[in-house]
Parts: structure tokens; C-alpha cells; sequence
């Protein structure tokens, strides 16, 4: 199954807001208005819309309706007026929105003072405005705008309109050198971007540049391009194209990119040889081959190493840990920029690592540092040094008082009314707004909130934003006990793994549809369904059927049942099947020998599964203390077990 809950959530509030463009059925009065305020504004009908402006005056919702009625008329609006909203609405939402529509339109008509004034009262600088701010502070000399603005060049992607001003000027003042032109093109060829490339390559002298036929034919077939061009390659531009050409070989094999390589390597200069070879380590470490942190160090042996990036180390490291190189696993880890080196990944193999090596002090440092975040390796960091999940008992509830007085608030009634009108894609962006800035107290008051109202994965992501009181039941909500009790005892099945799962499947959104069209608490594809039906005996079955709570709770733990039983009783090969498929789970194993599977989850090549199969076995720990279970219940590592080798 293909599921991953990001994409679920955003299809879920999409689909929402394409259902919400007529009236709903059963409103009236208000909040029918409302609905045809909205429907106004998204047809330009400006003389509807100023009526319902009047009529809508004391709804919750009156400063969304009054923001439709201005920004029509943004382009003739005077200053006062605009300036009257945004001191009306201070700090909201629609404020920020106006905000930002005005700043835009500030910019193209050059009004740079005003602009800058209404500029640092922003709180979310998108890329296309802080290119225009660029573009001003160019203008006016500061002198530290070249070197910041340098930063936003390096990227595969499509940039705003207004940054290409900004790159003008960087290219002229050669603070982007021809260099730094043939790095992004690199970038883009990389991401498999030729349009981008082909944009970019503009910027280089024509007589330098890429041949963009020459570029489409390696596009187009690689393997053939690489046959009939390998004696060709002579110039800057050449070289790029053929590395370009193996990059598309080796996306698909590694063995028919390195035989490739071994013909052309010597073409290259050392510093693309470093470059080939390190993403030749990628791909491998990504397919589990052996062979992938050999080509990782040749990549920086050479005379001229190419700069590795976090990904790339990321997976030096990976492919270390599946052979036991313990050395290897830290000085890649040392390599890794400070951001990525402090992120709780490398922390924890980093302990590992330094335990390995007889380093114990080091390593319990960090594991006890580690142990503090409530998070997967913060538990296998706590396992590690001895100790047992305590978690769930420091749980801090809020007070009646405090939910009252949160339900009062403006952006929280907004987001109510919203979800309200199934309006779910408005709920989510006003109810981030409003809980950015929240202390502790607050966000667990809101998620309380959140959870009264059935809106569980808000009450889930605003409860994990706490950062020093807890409330575990907020994150870790047990909702359809009652159903599922019965279910779990026919299956024989852990309680706290099923909800794990479905926390992280989910967010317990019962009519959530996924982009590849998996729905429900459990997410079942239609053809898995229709199987698990047939095998429970279910007579006239139809996939309408999978959005109810108990068929869905039914058929999911039947089939993690099934994926359970053919996948060696393993909680962590099972949960990795049922996001990946079972196919998948068993390739990842090892071939000559079994593997820690705190290591197997780590080298997961899709970083979807990966992350999926982590927060699973840790919401199965929380859960097991949230649900009361007994002392019996497997720790994290035990949950993770040994995976056998293929």
C-alpha cells in the first residue's frame, strides 16, 4: 500500500474545499451566506459579495468575508483603508494574508518605502517577496543583499519572476561566477530538471553552453547516447552531459551505469569523478549493494573530492551501519553539516558509534541528552542506557477553565466555523495561525479543544508541539476502543501496534481518502479490501462499505494480521508491508546474515516507509503505557527485534 499521511491530509482538506463550493446541505441562515460570500469572491461577483458584507457583519467569520470585499478592490484601495483592516485584524490570519497580497502589489508598482515599512511586519517572507525585497536593497546599496541573495541560486527548482532581477544583478556583478551557472545546471540535471537546465544554460556564452540536442538525445536514451558519444567527450559541456547520461543509467541499474563509467571515467576530471562516484555510492547504499561505501570513500580519495552533501552522507552512513562499520558510520556523521549532525538521527548512530569504539562516556552523554525527546530515538536512546518509557505517567491535563477559555478565542471559533461548513483546507491554515505562538498550556488547551470537536489530528500534531509539559493522551487518543476491542480479540492482535498504526495512517480521520486511494482509519486500498472481504466471507460487498469505522477496523487488522503472519511474527517486516508491500519488506533484508532491525528500519531506501515504520513502533510503545497494558509489554527494541536474513 502506498500511503503516506501528509499526502493523505492535503488530498483530504482539497477534496473538502471542491465539495464546499456549493451550499451544503442542512445550512441556512449565516452560515449559508457565508458560503455564498465565499463562492462570490471565487467569481468576481463584487456587487454580491459588498451585500453579504453587510448582512455577515457579526458572523465568526465576518473578517474572511470582509478580506474577500478588499482584496477585489486591492488595486484601487487607498492606504488608510488597507491600513484600518490590517490595525482591525492585527496578528490574524487575515491580516498576514492582506499582508502579503499588498506587498506584492506594492512591488510592482515600485512603492519601495512603503514596502519596506509593511515588510518587516510579515511573518511568513515567501520566496517571490524576499526577492523583491532583494531587488530594493540592491537598489539602495546595502551591502550585504548581494551575498544573501546568493543563497537562493542553488537550487533544481523553478524560482519567482522576481527573482530573476536579483540573479541578473548577481551574474553581472559576477557574485554568481560562470561556476556557480554550471552548478545549478548540474543541480537540475540531477533532479532530472532538463527544462530548468535548459533555462539556466542561457546564462552560459553560447559557445561554452550545452548542446540542447546532444541533451535531449541523453535524456531520451542514455545508454545509446553514452555508446555513440564516449569518444566525443571534450568540453565542459560535453562532460555534463555525460554525467547527466549515467545519472539516467543509474537511476534504473547500478551495473549498467558503472560499466559506463569504467569506459568514460577517464574523460572526466577528478573533481566529476568525485562527483559520479559519490552518487554512485547513493544508489547503491539505496539498494542494499555491498559495494556502496567503497564507492563512497574512492569518492573522497580523489585529488580533487567533490563537496558530499547531507544526503549523500546520510546514506555513507547507512550503508555502513548494514556492514557493521562502526568507524565509518562516524566519520561520516563528522562530515555532515552542524544542522544535520544535531538532528536526532545522527545523534543516536553516533552514540552507537562511539560505543562500539570503546568510547563509552561520550556515548552516554548523548544518549542521556537523547533520552529527553519524545520521539524514536529518544526512546531507543533511553532503552540503550537501561531504562523503561515512563512517558505516559507525566502526563499534565489543562483544566476545564483553560479549554473554556481557549474555545472563546477568535482563530479557534474561526477554525470551528470552518470545519463546521467542511470548509477543512481554511480549518487547517486558521488553526496553525492561530496556535504558532502558543506556550505549552496553550497548545494543550487547543488540542483539548480539538479533540472535544473529533478533530484528532489537530488535537495529535498541536499536542506533539509541546515542549516541556505533556499531555500523552492528547497525542496518543484512543478513539473506537469499543469497536475495535472485539476485532483485536478475534485477531489476536497488539492493541497498541494497531493504534500506532493508525495514528500514523490516519491521524483517526475516518473518511480520509488518499492521493493513491487508500481510505479510511486504516487505509485500504480498494483491491486489498475487496481481497480481505472475500476472505472474511463478506457477501455483496462495495467499497463504499470501507469508510465506516467497524468494516474499515475489520479489514485493516485482518490484513496486518495476514501481512503479520507471513512476515516471520515481525511487528517492524509487517508494518514496513503494509505501507510498502510485503514484496518490498522481505527484499530489504540482508542477504548473508540477520540484522538488527533498529538497523533495517534505518536503511529503509524510501524515505516515506522509513520514517512510517519508525513512528509506528514508537506509537506503539507510547500506546502500550497510554492504554494501561502491563510491564510485559515489548520495549521499542524488542518491537524492532532481529530481522533474519533472506
Amino acid at each position: 500500500m502506498t500511503k503516506f499521511l501528509t499526502n493523505i491530509i492535503i488530498l483530504f482538506y482539497a477534496s473538502a474545499l471542491v465539495a464546499s463550493q456549493a451550499n451544503l446541505p442542512g445550512l441556512s441562515g449565516p452560515d449559508s451566506d457565508f458560503i455564498a460570500a465565499r463562492k462570490a469572491f471565487q467569481t468576481g461577483n463584487a456587487t454580491l459579495l459588498a451585500d453579504y458584507v453587510k448582512r455577515l457583519n457579526n458572523h465568526v467569520l465576518a473578517p474572511h468575508v470582509e478580506y474577500y470585499h478588499l482584496r477585489m478592490y486591492l488595486r484601487s484601495a487607498d492606504i488608510e483603508t488597507i491600513r484600518a483592516f490590517l490595525a482591525r485584524h492585527e496578528n490574524s490570519l487575515v491580516a498576514e494574508r492582506l499582508r502579503t497580497d499588498w506587498l506584492k502589489l506594492l512591488a510592482n508598482n515600485q512603492q519601495w518605502q512603503l514596502f519596506e515599512s509593511e515588510f518587516e511586519k510579515l511573518a511568513n517572507k515567501d520566496t517571490e517577496l524576499l526577492c523583491y525585497a532583494y531587488q530594493h536593497r540592491i537598489e539602495t546599496h546595502d551591502k550585504n543583499a548581494l551575498s544573501e541573495a546568493r543563497s537562493l541560486w542553488f537550487t533544481a527548482n523553478s524560482m519567482p519572476d522576481s527573482c530573476t532581477p536579483v540573479f541578473n544583478t548577481l551574474v553581472s556583478k559576477k557574485v554568481i561566477a560562470v561556476e556557480d551557472i554550471w552548478t545549478r545546471i548540474r543541480l537540475a540535471l540531477e533532479a532530472g530538471q532538463t527544462g530548468m537546465a535548459r533555462y539556466i544554460n542561457r546564462r552560459i556564452p553560447a559557445d561554452e553552453a550545452l548542446n540542447i540536442d546532444e541533451l535531449n538525445a541523453a535524456a531520451q536514451n542514455p545508454l545509446y547516447y553514452l555508446k555513440t558519444r564516449q569518444s566525443k567527450i571534450k568540453t565542459r559541456a560535453d562532460r555534463e552531459i555525460a554525467l547527466f547520461a549515467l545519472l539516467r543509467l543509474l537511476s534504473n541499474d547500478t551495473n549498467p551505469a558503472l560499466v559506463k563509467w569504467l569506459e568514460i571515467k577517464d574523460k572526466l576530471s577528478d573533481s566529476d569523478q568525485s562527483y559520479f562516484l559519490g552518487r554512485l555510492g547513493y544508489r547503491a547504499a539505496m539498494r542494499h549493494d555491498s559495494r556502496a561505501l567503497g564507492w563512497f570513500q574512492a569518492a573522497q580519495d580523489t585529488k580533487n573530492p567533490y563537496p558530499m552533501t547531507d544526503t549523500l552522507l546520510a546514506w555513507k552512513v547507512r550503508a555502513a551501519l548494514r556492514l557493521g562499520h562502526w568507524d565509518s558510520v562516524l566519520d561520516s556523521i563528522y562530515r555532515m553539516s552542524a544542522t544535520e549532525q544535531s538532528d536526532s538521527t545522527w545523534q543516536y548512530w553516533k552514540a552507537r558509534a562511539l560505543k562500539e569504539s570503546g568510547n563509552l562516556l561520550d556515548a552516554n552523554n548523548i544518549l542521556v541528552s537523547l533520552s529527553k525527546e519524545h520521539n524514536y530515538y529518544g526512546q531507543l536512546a533511553k532503552e540503550e542506557l537501561g531504562a523503561i518509557l515512563t512517558a505516559a505517567k507525566e502526563s499534565i491535563p489543562v483544566s476545564e477553565e483553560e479549554v473554556i477559555a481557549m474555545e472563546k478565542m477568535p482563530g479557534i471559533q474561526r477554525t470551528l466555523a470552518f470545519y463546521r461548513l467542511d470548509l477543512r483546507m481554511e480549518a487547517y491554515r486558521e488553526w496553525v495561525w492561530t496556535i504558532r505562538n502558543f506556550n505549552d498550556r496553550q497548545l494543550l488547551a487547543a488540542a483539548e479543544v480539538a479533540r472535544r470537536h473529533g478533530h484528532y489530528d489537530r488535537a495529535i500534531n498541536t499536542a506533539n508541539r509541546t515542549v516541556q509539559q505533556h499531555d500523552f493522551k492528547l497525542r496518543f487518543p484512543t478513539p473506537h476502543r469499543e469497536a475495535l476491542g472485539p476485532i483485536l480479540k478475534e485477531q489476536a492482535i497488539d492493541e497498541a501496534w494497531v493504534y500506532g498504526l493508525i495514528r500514523q495512517e490516519s491521524r483517526f480521520l475516518a473518511d480520509v481518502t488518499s492521493s493513491a486511494g487508500a481510505k479510511g482509519l486504516m487505509q485500504l486500498m480498494p483491491d486489498t479490501a475487496k481481497w480481505v472481504a472475500r476472505q472474511l466471507g463478506i457477501v455483496n460487498f462495495q467499497q463504499n462499505l470501507v469508510t465506516q469505522i467497524d468494516t474499515n477496523l475489520r479489514l485493516g487488522t485482518y490484513y496486518l494480521k495476514h501481512v503479520l503472519s507471513t512476515l516471520d511474527n515481525q511487528p517492524l517486516l509487517a508494518s514496513a508491508a503494509y505501507n510498502a508491500g510485503p514484496g518490498r519488506a522481505r527484499r530489504w533484508r540482508d542477504n548473508d546474515k540477520n540484522l538488527e532491525g533498529a538497523i533495517y528500519a534505518e536503511t529503509i531506501p524510501f524515505s516515506e516507509t522509513r520514517d512510517y515504520v519508525k513512528k509506528v513502533l514508537k506509537n506503539s510503545v507510547y500506546y502500550a503505557n497510554v492504554l494501561e497494558h502491563d510491564h510485559t509489554a515489548p520495549t521499542l527494541k524488542e518491537r524492532l527485534g532481529v530481522v533474519s536474513k533472506k
